[in-house]
């Protein structure tokens, strides 16, 4: 079964709106649509200041200062990368959160290491980066960029819940 994303994307952007804060995204496996479920929300615009589709490596260094020697070292999903692409969307986009997702979709571009599935979500925030989330899904491609996605808007919401992030410095 699929997750139905409008709710989980309302609540985001309700408590977005409450806090005054803005978000924007660095996705890779998901392409997009991270991006997409949040704006799927009317007047998102109000919060959802924008992001970036980095599928390449040549993308994550170009676009959002992502190290060559990150992704030599550990690779595009790793939890390094996740976190260097949420810090490289905060900075570019100057919002009071970023979130990042890097993984393997699926079907095919799994090792024993690294199976498919493997997703890193990252989530930064004014502080600098908050944390990053290894989950491993067992749906097929279609199934795992939507929970990608829905554990993504999960960790938002808890965190402007929480609202420690964005108060360190000021915009």
């Amino acid at each position: 079964m699929l997750p139905d994303l409008l709710p989980l994307s309302q609540r985001v952007g309700a408590a977005l709106i409450r806090q005054g804060a803005r978000v924007c995204a660095a996705e890779s496996c998901t392409g997009g649509l991270l991006l997409s479920a949040l704006t799927d929300v009317a007047g998102s615009s109000a919060y959802v200041q924008g992001g970036l589709v980095t599928y390449s490596n040549e993308a994550k260094m170009n676009l959002l200062n992502v190290r060559e020697a990150t992704l030599m070292a550990q690779g595009a999903v790793s939890e390094s990368t996740a976190g260097e692409m949420a810090l490289g969307a905060l900075a570019l986009f100057d919002t009071d959160y970023a979130l990042s997702v890097t993984g393997i979709a699926g079907p095919g571009g799994g090792t024993v290491e690294k199976p498919v599935g493997l997703t890193y979500i990252g989530l930064a925030g004014r502080c600098g980066l908050s944390r990053v989330e290894r989950r491993v899904w067992d749906g097929d491609r279609v199934q795992n960029k939507l929970s990608s996605v829905a554990a993504a808007l999960q960790l938002l919401l808890q965190a402007v819940e929480d609202q420690s992030l964005s108060k360190a410095m000021p915009r």
